[in-house]
């Protein structure tokens, strides 16, 4: 069997900086020498690549041409690699993660996100140990060849994690993601554990990979809160640049019951997709347990399930791109199109 060859692609974002000598600035380094600042992964079997983007991106800064840009450089060179680990900063890594996952179709290698809380430059940092394991897992196969992980994930702090199931919790300790529905893909510890009942797995490994790089960004996010005025509701709902909205609600998926509020959203439910999400960080949206869950659905709103918010957006951005019609988009937005809900 032939060594594997893997591709970092380093996008921007803290795991690439490393203090200058002189002025003592964190700074970003050549990953064309990657091996020079993580000699651990000479020890690998593996043949490594890297890509810098030119210019990097903040990712405070990342935007969906992010998205079409990585898409199409895992498309680019699908043939050439057997994985594939994007160094990319925490703040907006959850969104992108999820973005690719739906971007991706017919994923039959890993593509996985990692990066750290602190520069790879400095004595403590995390970013060593994230990039050593993710390289492990994006060329790790089993018996005949094929990838353990064929999916779009996030590796932090020794767990492994669907991409399109993760969110970020916190801004300072070195486990910044978690997945609170849905099982690691694979935890770190002495050896790597694989949880192969929880990844997916492709029917056909031969089948060509498809990329989704059509997207329609009019998507609004309104989170529903005690005060919230009819004035901002008829903005989100009602704006007619907007072609769907994510609805942030309270715990299984109940919102405000006053009769302005359900007039807002039979309104824009006649034209626009409207999804339920749920503002907990773990729970499902069941609108048939509360009357005003009932209320919203007899509107036209969709259930979300325990789809993040993350999630959402990248999945609408992805079906509105790909259906010029709201109602397909309302139909498929259900569906579990590559294991971002529990049904």
């Amino acid at each position: 069997m032939k060594a594997s060859a893997i591709l970092i692609i380093y996008t921007g974002g803290t795991i690439g900086m490393k203090q200058d000598p002189v002025d003592q600035t964190l700074k970003p380094f050549d990953f064309s020498q990657i091996a020079d600042e993580v000699p651990e992964l000479r020890k690998f079997a593996v043949r490594i690549d890297a890509y810098t983007f030119d210019p990097l991106i903040d990712s405070s800064d990342v935007e969906p041409s992010l998205w079409t840009r990585l898409a199409h450089l895992v498309r680019d060179r699908y043939d050439d690699y057997d994985g594939f680990v994007i160094l990319h900063g925490t703040d907006t890594m959850a969104y992108s993660a999820s973005a690719l996952s739906f971007m991706l179709e017919g994923l039959t290698k890993p593509v996985i996100f990692t990066g750290s809380q602190l520069p790879i430059g400095v004595p403590r940092t995390d970013g060593k140990e994230n990039l050593i394991s993710a390289v492990e897992i994006a060329a790790a196969a089993d018996e005949e060849g094929h990838a353990l992980v064929p999916e779009v994930s996030i590796f932090f702090d020794s767990v492994l994690i669907r991409g399109n199931r993760a969110t970020k919790l916190s801004a300072e300790a070195f486990n910044a993601f978690a997945s609170p529905d849905c099982p690691p893909l694979a935890e770190a510890g002495i050896r790597i554990r694989y949880n192969r009942s929880v990844i997916r797995y492709p029917d056909d490994w031969n089948r060509p990979l498809k990329v989704h790089d059509r997207l329609d960004t009019r998507v609004a996010i309104l989170k529903v809160h005690p005060g919230i005025t009819p004035e901002l509701v008829t903005v989100f709902l009602l704006a007619p640049e907007i072609r769907a909205v994510i609805l942030e609600t309270y715990g299984s998926g109940n919102a405000i019951t006053r009769p302005w509020f359900l007039s807002l959203v039979r309104e824009a439910g006649k034209s626009k997709a409207i999804v339920n999400v749920t503002q907990c960080k773990s729970g499902s949206v069941n609108m048939d347990i509360y009357a005003t869950g009932r209320t919203l659905k007899l509107a036209g709103v969709v259930s979300g399930y325990d789809i993040t918010t993350e999630a959402a957006l990248g999945k609408l951005f992805v079906l509105l791109g790909e259906n010029p019609d709201n109602e397909a988009v309302k139909n498929r937005f259900g569906e579990d199109l590559c294991g971002e809900i529990s049904k």
